[in-house]
């Protein structure tokens, strides 16, 4: 239920981050807000708190955000908490950060490898997710695990491609198994 209530405020700022032209700073305040929550759990655990009286939220937020977000956000950020809604703040910042990339053709891929990516990896990657889903412009999310050995796993969405060695020895081993 939060999560169809997070996506509807998202539409709701984004439509009028638009009316108001101002979506690329939102857009840039609810990555900032996210990055903040997310570093950050006791934060995350104050504002879906209900113990937490409204105004301390509103409160705290304004002291960690303050003059650093547009006025809209700040806002936004008001309204929400005084409507009760203070726990699906940062569900709501994903969702327009999720609204804002589909509508303008942005895919994250997030590619976890045995070795960090070389430069000519990343281009590669970018320009093979652009050919095969038709993306404007594709993030690279990156993460390193040794334990694959080599190779990589990529995931966009909710499409995974594994070429890691660790995934071809499992599968053998499988094989061998039977």
């Amino acid at each position: 239920m939060s999560s169809k209530a997070a996506s509807r405020y998202a539409k709701s700022l984004i439509d009028l981050s638009i009316e108001q032209n101002a979506l690329e700073e939102l857009k840039n305040d609810m990555v900032l807000f996210e990055d903040v929550v997310d570093n950050n759990s006791e934060l995350e655990a104050i504002l879906k708190n209900p113990i937490v009286p409204l105004d301390k939220k509103s409160g705290i937020l304004k002291e960690v955000f303050g003059n650093k977000v547009h006025h809209i956000t700040q806002s936004f950020l008001k309204l929400v908490v005084n409507k009760g809604r203070a726990g699906i703040l940062f569900e709501t910042s994903k969702q327009f950060i999720h609204q804002y990339n589909l509508m303008k053709g942005i895919v994250t891929a997030e590619v976890t490898s045995a070795i960090a990516l070389t430069d000519d990896n990343r281009k590669e990657i970018v320009s093979l997710v652009k050919k095969e889903l038709g993306a404007n412009e594709v993030v690279v999310k990156e993460k390193v695990d040794e334990k694959l050995i080599g190779g990589f796993v990529l995931k966009v969405g909710d499409k995974q491609f594994d070429a890691s060695i660790a995934s071809g020895l499992n599968k053998l081993k499988r094989e061998f198994a039977l």
